[in-house]
């Protein structure tokens, strides 16, 4: 992670992670014990295969298209709108277009 600090100004978030023909880019804002902020971009039918996490998870998408599969369930998810991933929960990730988002993991009690 950069050692940059985030909380100096307002920042757009679609221009702290680029687009990367054939890849999935990350960037780490923040990582604490109760959670993370992370950023993402994934260019067009790249895609994260099915997993599961122990934290409960938003998803922000704020360019693009995902779709997000939540226990055998699809969703599109576009520019603009959030998905809620419970922990423990099966999910996958694929880029309909490329897109970004932020995915903020919050541990449960």
């Amino acid at each position: 992670m950069e050692n940059y600090d985030y909380s100096k100004e307002g920042l757009v978030l679609r221009n702290l992670v680029d687009y990367q023909d054939g890849s999935v880019v990350s960037k780490t804002l923040i990582s604490k014990q109760a959670g993370t902020v992370t950023l993402f971009s994934f260019d067009k039918g790249e895609k994260l295969s099915e997993h599961t996490a122990p934290f409960d998870a938003l998803v922000h998408v704020f360019d693009g298209s995902a779709r997000i599969t939540i226990a055998g369930s699809a969703n599109v998810v576009n520019a603009g709108e959030i998905i809620i991933m419970p922990a423990g929960k099966p999910h996958a990730l694929e880029a309909v277009s490329a897109f970004k988002m932020m995915l903020v993991m919050i541990k449960s009690a």
